[in-house]
């Protein structure tokens, strides 16, 4: 717990080394901070349900129901922005302020450049996964899929589709992991200090970096989290989202000195 390693030469923030265990620590001061706004928290996730839902819609409506397969696989890739609100809500419980859905929201506004960056590169990430995904599947099962079931048909129910569920499987496990190196601490860190988003993002690598075992954990929670989450047709995400928001916030706090 004394051991820390600076992320530059200069003076700079300090990343501390964790026990592998650590993870459960910071679901169980997620949950608590869940409990302590638990309108907030979960206001802020049926909020995420119902975008989910109106882009769904707009997408059947649109006849481009394709989409909807990789784009739910690739949530994990924006979903570190789409907590930052929750980040703001375990700052203020921690430093004993009142907690509200528009103090959530506003808290982005402290530092709203870098956390706009931060945003950008993530949807960069997610805009080159779903060109990966389609572009995957024209060169290994033919043309682009025209709607959702045959998408799925021929991923799971056909010899051709196993070449692609494996390497589309490959490839969004890079991506996803790319991330979480990118965003483990950088978005609470970005709300929290005044920053830029290069020091963020290389505090968030040496975080990864120093504590490989414990953050392979972490990560394997919050994917395991966010699979149940969009399995429930994105019910769950009501309390997965918030519970690894606040989660995240306390892995930040923990990590980071």
């Amino acid at each position: 717990m004394t051991d820390a390693v600076p992320v530059f030469a200069q003076p700079s923030p300090l990343v501390r080394r964790v026990p592998i265990d650590r993870p459960w620590t910071w679901l169980a001061a997620g949950w608590r901070d869940l409990r302590s706004a638990g309108g907030v928290s979960l206001a802020y996730g049926l909020a995420v349900i119902l975008a989910s839902a109106v882009l769904l819609l707009v997408l059947v409506a649109g006849g481009q129901t394709a989409l909807i397969l990789p784009l739910s696989g690739g949530f994990l890739l924006v979903a570190p922005i789409l907590a930052a609100g929750l980040y703001e809500t375990s700052r203020r419980l921690a430093a004993g302020l009142p907690v509200s859905l528009a103090a959530a929201l506003a808290g982005c506004r402290a530092n709203a450049s870098q956390i706009g960056l931060m945003g950008v590169l993530l949807l960069l990430l997610h805009l080159a996964w779903l060109r990966i995904a389609f572009l995957l599947f024209a060169l290994l099962v033919g043309d682009s899929p025209a709607d959702l079931d045959r998408l799925v048909t021929e991923v799971l129910l056909t010899r051709r589709g196993l070449p692609l569920l494996v390497v589309g499987t490959a490839v969004g496990g890079v991506l996803a992991a790319l991330t979480f190196v990118l965003s483990a601490v950088s978005i609470p860190m970005l709300l929290d200090r005044d920053v830029n988003v290069f020091t963020a993002i290389a505090t968030s690598f040496v975080a990864v970096r120093e504590n490989l075992a414990t953050m392979a954990l972490w990560a394997a929670i919050i994917a395991a989290c966010t699979v149940f989450g969009i399995a429930t047709l994105t019910l769950g995400l009501a309390i997965v989202l918030p519970l690894l928001g606040h989660a995240s916030w306390h892995a930040y706090r923990d990590l980071v000195r």
